[in-house]
């Protein structure tokens, strides 16, 4: 009978004690975006607003930079936890030494691409000889020309570059380059056609370069966090399924978060990025990411190509 009662009162002890008993604390995690944020960031802003980063065991503190080029010198610098950054520029980036590695992914996409105006003088890439073609940030654009220009004979000596800074729409709508190059599909296409303009684009996938995954994070490969990582990347994957599942509600989540968001703009470019999101952020293609780095060697872009296995961040 004694034996009975210590149970029982044990039984009833038990779920007292799993009541009082502390949450596990948090994770913290500084976060980089590559620029302020649009669209793009839809699994961030959604798994911020909806909850899932504290679900997941971390509080996420996003930052916007200044200045572009920051994010991936602060994370090699340890000042920040994650950055959002693109995979080509990771690849480049860990080829000189910096201490870079894969965090997971964003977009899975290309979103770049070469765009030129509908009725304009560019009717194929052939067309280009002699042309001028304007672009923001220096990148591997020698490699994309050359291998985009290849079948007709030409390649990236046989074009003018224009840094046109940010000005990329105006400074094809106007006439001061001929095309774009890095110009994004869900936003310049789209921004051309609210100015009553049309343009074209020629997909990079679609001729010659290797598909890779547009936007991706990258962390310190030598003292990330990868507990904080692997909850982080828990809470973007249901910031993802949840735009998935509810698109229209996640736009409004989205174009309130901050001001200026809510415009014809994005909400274009909401539509578009939707199919793109990595709805497995923690996945990764190792094979493909070799193969664009031989792609970038192959074209001088880099001197090496980086070690896979410490460009890519052992998560689990």
């Amino acid at each position: 009978m004694m034996k009975k009662l210590i149970s029982l009162a044990l039984g009833l002890l038990l779920p007292i004690m799993a009541i009082a008993e502390p949450a596990p604390k948090p994770e913290q995690l500084k976060l980089m975006l590559e620029w302020f944020v649009n669209p793009d960031h839809g699994p961030i802003i959604i798994a911020q607003q909806q909850g899932f980063f504290e679900q997941a065991g971390v509080k996420v503190t996003i930052q916007e930079p200044a200045d572009p080029d920051l994010p991936p010198k602060l994370v090699a610098a340890g000042d920040v936890d994650l950055a959002v950054y693109y995979q080509p520029g990771l690849i480049q980036g860990a080829s000189e030494g910096l201490p870079l590695a894969w965090a997971g992914s964003l977009v899975t996409t290309p979103l770049d691409g070469l765009i030129v105006l509908e009725d304009g003088p560019v009717k194929s890439l052939a067309d280009l000889k002699g042309k001028s073609i304007g672009f923001s940030v220096n990148g591997s654009e020698k490699a994309l020309l050359d291998t985009m220009l290849a079948p007709y004979g030409l390649g990236y000596k046989d074009v003018k570059m224009v840094n046109v800074g940010w000005n990329l729409s105006s400074s094809l709508m106007t006439g001061r380059v001929d095309a774009l190059l890095g110009a994004y599909r869900n936003f310049e296409l789209n921004s051309l056609i609210l100015h009553n303009n049309k343009g074209r684009m020629f997909y990079l996938e679609e001729n010659g370069v290797p598909p890779y995954d547009e936007l991706i994070y990258i962390a310190n490969s030598k003292t990330a966090n990868k507990e904080a990582i692997r909850r982080f990347l828990h809470g973007v994957e249901l910031g993802a399924q949840y735009i998935t599942n509810h698109p229209d509600a996640a736009w409004n989540i989205f174009k309130n978060y901050k001001a200026g968001l809510d415009d014809e703009l994005n909400k274009r470019a909401w539509t578009d990025t939707l199919p793109r999101f990595a709805l497995r952020p923690a996945a990764v293609d190792k094979g493909r990411y070799l193969h664009y780095a031989r792609f970038l060697k192959e074209h001088g872009e880099i001197k090496k190509v980086p070690d896979i296995n410490t460009m890519m961040l052992d998560l689990y």
